[in-house]
């Protein structure tokens, strides 16, 4: 992890300028948690200790790998991308490259580590870009900002120096990034177990690595009753995992250090002291968490629960003013539906008088049809032909008759027919006919066409008349005419007679 740290350094140092283009994987929807790729460095990318970027998902600890990918700069310049063997694969555009296989990159390739879950986007998304540094160095990594800002400060060349003569550092630890969905924050990078045992060569002056920040997670800005740290469950619960680690890591070392030869080294078993005192440290800092992450899920549990009853409680009341509105709803249509009916009720009795009005009109109708028709049988029917005056004439007696009847009477008789007295004068009665077809109008359809169909033939029958009288034949002849037209007109009566007194005693019995 040293020597990657040193040579990205040396990455940045060899840049020059902050005018420098670099590449970089940009984070998409962010402009921080940027990761830089160093050229001529092999970077990689995982959630273990021991890589170039440290990448943990608060949502899924699991979701990027140890080692998940690394990233190679080749002779011609060109990156290339290889799977190691991750759980969740590398996705180059889309499409999961193969594992243990070397991919090329090009700039503006899309880069996913991982895969989404339950239907959101991929956490980790990335874009192949180059840009100049000092465009980016805001965007990059927290822990890649500061060094290069240490890279501009000092560019002296160091001196290496053999393992025997490397003397304990009491400087802090180095910082390896540590990348959330919410939070970007740097912790102690573990050392392996020689470097660790000259690294305790000193007692610590102050806090540092995993204790220091073990213990401000332990100790969060606001009480468990915050909404917020609850949202940050997940985190307290990968930091007990980073914690398990790292006793375990530091057991290792304890074991690995009373292994060795006992020597009268007063220095090493103040070491194994420290170790020891560090692990029980951070055995009592993980039951600190624990029992934190007890109380942040049992507050968090209330707090649904909490949640639950006022969704509950609103629900009810939102159930309930529905229910009043529907009661409301309710009482409005009784209201309106008894509205109705009383007005129902109305229409029926102003329907029943209007029922026995219009009977008591048809009833008054019928009779005085029937009145009607008994004038027009008893009062205004020709004698000799016993129909209804057609063209109808009075006499100088005051008698009425048809005037084609009349005319063919006079032939015969110059006598009225009733009376028996001398026809001196026949006048022509207009008001008769039309009190006729007036009458006529309300009879029956039938009595109507017949009506109509009497007029047509009397019509007819005088203009033959008419024009026989003009021939000269004829009128030498009269009485012959007469003789053989009497016995077909007394029949023509006769079966008109018949004919039109059952129509009207049939008429006269349907209207009463």
């Amino acid at each position: 992890m040293e020597g990657v740290a040193a040579d990205a350094s040396v990455a940045e140092e060899d840049d020059g300028s902050d005018g420098a283009e670099v590449l970089c994987l940009m984070r998409v929807g962010r402009n921080s948690d940027w990761l830089r790729l160093f050229d001529n460095t092999e970077v990689s990318i995982g959630r273990g200790v021991d890589v170039t970027h440290q990448l943990l998902s608060p949502s899924c600890p699991l979701m990027i790998s140890r080692l998940h990918c690394t990233f190679k700069q080749r002779d011609d310049g060109q990156w290339t991308v290889t799977d190691k063997k991750s759980l969740n694969g590398v996705w180059v555009n889309g499409n999961r490259i193969p594992a243990e296989e070397t991919h090329q990159l090009r700039l503006g390739d899309s880069i996913r580590l991982g895969v989404p879950i339950s239907g959101t986007k991929v956490e980790f998304d990335y874009i192949l870009v180059q840009r100049p540094l000092k465009d980016i160095t805001l965007c990059l990594a927290k822990g890649h900002r500061d060094g290069a800002k240490a890279a501009h400060v000092s560019k002296k060349p160091k001196r290496k120096l053999p393992v025997d003569e490397v003397e304990p550092s009491t400087s802090k630890p180095k910082l390896y990034r540590h990348s959330s969905a919410d939070k970007s924050f740097a912790k102690s990078c573990p050392l392996s177990p020689v470097k660790h045992q000259h690294r305790l060569g000193h007692t610590e002056p102050e806090k540092t690595g995993p204790g220091r920040r073990v213990e401000e997670a332990d100790h969060p800005p606001n009480g468990p009753s915050d909404p917020c740290d609850l949202d940050n469950l997940q985190m307290y619960s990968q930091n007990i995992l980073l914690l398990r680690e790292q006793v375990d890591d530091t057991r290792r070392q304890v074991a690995s250090l009373e292994g060795q030869p006992q020597q009268a080294d007063p220095r090493r078993e103040e070491q194994v002291r420290e170790l020891q005192g560090q692990l029980e440290s951070l055995r009592a800092i993980m039951h600190r968490m624990e029992t934190r992450e007890k109380s942040f899920s049992e507050t968090k549990r209330k707090l649904e629960a909490e949640k639950t009853q006022q969704q509950e409680e609103l629900l009810k009341k939102q159930l309930e003013g529905a229910l009043q509105e529907q009661k409301k709803v309710i009482d409005e249509l009784s209201l309106s539906r008894q509205g109705f009916e009383e007005i129902l009720l109305a229409k029926n009795k102003e329907l029943e008088v209007t029922k026995e009005e219009k009977e008591k009109a048809r009833a008054q109708k019928e009779e005085v049809v029937t009145q009607v028709t008994e004038v027009l049988e008893n009062e205004l029917q020709c004698i000799i032909c016993s129909e209804l005056f057609i063209e109808a004439v009075i006499l100088n007696c005051a008698h009425s008759f048809c005037c084609h009847c009349i005319k063919q009477w006079r032939k015969k008789k110059d006598e009225c027919p009733i009376c028996r007295q001398a026809i001196q004068s026949q006048t022509r009665c207009l008001a008769l006919d039309n009190c006729i077809d007036s009458m006529v109008e309300n009879l029956s359809l039938d009595m109507k066409a017949r009506r109509e169909t009497l007029v047509t033939e009397r019509k007819g029958e005088s203009r033959r008349l008419r024009s026989g009288d003009g021939n000269p034949r004829r009128r030498q002849q009269p009485e012959q005419r007469e003789r053989r037209q009497q016995p077909e007109q007394r029949e023509r009566q006769q079966h008109g007679v018949n004919r039109q007194q059952p129509e009207l005693r049939g008429l006269r019995g349907h209207r009463q």
